[in-house]
């Protein structure tokens, strides 16, 4: 069998792999995990023809008494059943019971005594267990006034309606309720209110202060799941007419469009809000002086505000006599929209230099990449130590000091808090995942495209999360302790490295190392369009990501969102192959340069010295003509032997021994589980490099071990794996041949601690 032969057999078999491990084939289609595709959502991960979505329609009257921290509220409710399902039951969420006193959420979060170690520890857990929180319902009637039979199991309230409620058909009733607000700063919570000693004064962010309709749909029948207290909301699309009574002197930020704002708002205000509407920069609404002023005064009257929000699926607002309010004009690429910051004084001068323009800059960014934003406005409300987001509204923190000064941590927290939360508009709020199954679907994604807009914001900004070496050091930390994505919202250990930091960066690495960015942006714009103002599951994105981009992306679900292993490959060995040309005076000529790179053996070294003259040294007679001085001589056989095997050769076997093409066989080894592209850069004699990047089906027929010969015109010095830091492998010393050493801190004064 002739040389080239052989060397095309090597090369062959490197590249097949065909060793098989025992271990589930990390390629095998998602077809058990993912729900069958079915006239409701079909295989391309978009709705079916027959896809359906329940309305809830809100009329509320709400009344936010300053004297005693208290709500108190009527709705009334029309439901429209759109499903083909007959219902005899409707169920709402009461989100505020998990403040009644031995609730579930309560009693089922796990404690030591050593949670208990500060008195700020020990003080807010006697608060929290002591706060008489919860809806007092009142009543629940039919639209004629007569009484509706209802049932509270925890969180949630079922109502017994006293005939099904048939496909296309409505149905309205009205429940009345109050309940107490909390003090988010004692007892934390997502909504509540700030205390301001000083003055004497509140700030008030408010949201799950009414009884809301759970979502009912093809997946789930009724999201019914208790609520805990991590598994945000479900919940229905709807048209919201709301009247919030507050003090008269407070400003109050909301949900959709203020229809009085003639009656509520002062001629000097309202002249200022329509100067707003044109300008690309923030103009203030409410100054500080104006805000302090009220601060001082406390009016005792009440006012009421009136807002209406069309397709929305919840309602929040903020009220405070506190408020500083600040907005601009946003041009979008089809429309403008306004940007909005309402914010006490104790937020500046951070809020009233960034806030608006963050808002601006997260619309801008989103819209970009998924659609323009569809509301008429985007509010962000400064409450301390908050995140937390609505339609078109949200609350967030980052307070400077009380001189006014802030450190960089503050200023970039309360940046990204910002963008996190706008971006909430987007994901869940109107492209509608179910938070209570499955946090990823917003936080993952919303927290990807926080990552962009950052981006975007600011050269160099440093994002907490997104690029993939920061995701490391939480993918390679005890298994024991770390759940797959794909895991219920209320079961996941290590929350934010879960539920936003690794679904975020698994995106980032599919833009920028699976798909690139042309694929995956049209793909991801595809899922933002077809889901916008719906319900879409998990399976809805993957088939989508996979159907738009006409890529299998099985391999990358099933590794990153089902299962907790890690990316850690290495290069086990690198072996360097030349062409044998046969040709005496070019491999003699090869082996004597390699013999000085190489240097001489020990033995050699030594013999020179030790051994003062040798036997044929003493007597020349003893030399014939295959004793020659230059061991690297070519011997006239040698020439005879090449000319004949030369002259057996086609001109194809001449021009490819001539080449000098350089052979190497690359081992690696996949010691993390998770299976990814292979990224090399090559390193050459000469001074230059060359990248080449092997898909992550290289791993197809073993998962564990691959090996695959490379071929150039030059000699390579070096090699290194994932060279821009884009797999999250978590140990690099091992991505080098030849090996490097690759520092690591220790911190001494930790260790004395």
């Amino acid at each position: 069998m002739g040389i080239i032969k052989r060397l095309l057999i090597v090369l062959f078999c490197s590249n097949m792999a065909f060793a098989q491990n025992t271990n589930e084939n990390k390629f095998k289609q998602l077809k058990e995990e993912l729900a069958t595709p079915n006239v409701f959502r079909n295989a391309a991960g978009a709705p079916g023809p027959s896809y359906y979505q329940q309305q809830a329609d809100y009329k509320m009257n709400i009344v936010l008494d300053d004297a005693k921290q208290r709500i108190d509220g009527k709705e009334t409710i029309t439901y429209t059943n759109n499903s083909p399902d007959p219902l005899s039951y409707l169920w709402l969420q009461l989100d505020q019971n998990i403040r009644i006193p031995g609730s579930d959420g309560q009693l089922t979060n796990t404690s030591t005594i050593d949670d208990f170690s500060s008195s700020w520890a020990l003080n807010r857990a006697m608060n929290v267990a002591n706060f008489d929180g919860g809806f007092k319902i009142q009543k629940v009637t039919n639209a004629d006034g007569s009484e509706l039979k209802y049932t509270i199991v925890g969180t949630m309230m079922r109502i017994d309606l006293k005939k099904a409620l048939v496909n296309g058909a409505s149905f309205s009733f009205n429940v009345d309720w109050w309940y107490n607000i909390n003090n988010r700063m004692e007892i934390g919570g997502r909504s509540g209110y700030e205390y301001f000693a000083e003055e004497d004064n509140y700030l008030y962010t408010i949201a799950q202060y009414f009884p809301r309709m759970c979502v009912y749909n093809d997946v789930e029948g009724w999201q019914n799941k208790q609520f805990l207290g991590r598994g945000e909301f479900a919940l229905p699309f709807g048209d919201y007419s709301v009247s919030i009574t507050v003090p008269e002197d407070h400003v109050v930020a909301s949900t959709g469009v203020l229809t009085n704002e003639s009656k509520v708002l002062t001629k000097k205000q309202l002249n200022r809000l329509a100067e707003a509407k044109k300008s690309d920069q923030p103009v203030f609404i409410v100054t500080q002086d104006e805000a302090e002023e009220a601060e001082k005064k406390k009016s005792t009257g009440t006012k009421t505000w009136n807002f209406e929000a069309e397709n929305v699926r919840d309602f929040a607002f903020a009220s405070s006599r506190k408020f500083i309010w600040d907005a601009q004009s946003v041009q979008l690429e089809t429309k403008s929209v306004m940007a909005m910051s309402f914010y006490p004084k104790e937020g500046n001068p951070l809020w009233e230099r960034y806030s608006t323009r963050v808002i601006a800059q997260t619309l801008k960014t989103f819209s970009k990449h998924t659609f323009d934003y569809p509301y008429p406005v985007a509010i962000s409300v400064h409450a301390n130590s908050i995140g937390m987001e609505y339609p078109m509204i949200c609350f967030n923190g980052g307070r400077p000091n009380a001189d006014g000064t802030y450190s960089e941590r503050t200023k970039y927290g309360m940046h990204s808090v910002i963008i996190h939360e706008v971006g909430h508009n987007y994901f869940p709020m109107i492209i509608n995942s179910d938070e209570r199954q499955w946090t990823w679907m917003d936080e993952g994604l919303n927290t990807f495209l926080q990552f962009v807009t950052e981006q975007e914001w600011q050269r160099n900004y440093p994002s907490r999360r997104g690029p993939a070496h920061l995701i490391v050091d939480y993918m390679k930390g005890d298994k024991s302790n770390i759940s797959p994505i794909m895991t219920n919202s209320e079961s996941i250990w290590q929350f934010g490295n879960n539920a936003y930091g690794k679904p975020a960066t698994a995106l980032n690495i599919l833009r920028e190392t699976i798909l690139g960015r042309e694929l995956f942006d049209y793909a991801f714009k595809v899922y933002a369009n077809r889901w916008k103002f719906k319900h879409p599951t998990p399976a809805d994105f993957f088939r989508t990501m996979e159907d738009a981009s006409g890529v299998d992306l099985d391999w990358f679900w099933r590794g990153w969102f089902y299962t907790n292993d890690h990316v850690d490959m290495s290069i086990e060995n690198m072996q360097w192959f030349r062409l044998d040309t046969h040709d005496p005076e070019k491999e003699k000529a090869q082996d004597k340069e390699f013999s000085k790179e190489a240097g001489a053996g020990i033995s050699s070294i030594r013999n020179k010295e030790s051994i003062k003259e040798t036997v044929n040294e003493k007597d020349p007679s003893l030399n014939d003509l295959y004793i020659i001085s230059d061991p690297y001589a070519v011997t006239p056989e040698e020439k005879a032997a090449y000319q004949k095997f030369s002259e057996g050769l086609s001109q194809k076997d001449k021009d490819l021994l001539a080449s000098g093409y350089e052979f190497y066989q690359l081992d690696f080894k996949n010691k993390g589980g998770l299976v990814m592209p292979i990224i090399l850069e090559f390193a050459f004699e000469d001074g230059t490099k060359e990248l080449i990047k092997i898909p992550a089906e290289i791993w197809r027929f073993d998962s564990e071990n691959v090996s695959k010969v490379f071929y150039f015109k030059k000699k390579v010095v070096a090699v290194q794996m994932d060279p821009f830091l884009e797999t999250a492998d978590c140990e690099v010393f091992d991505n080098y041949w030849p090996r490097q050493a690759v520092p690591s801190r220790f911190d001494i004064f930790q260790q004395n601690k």
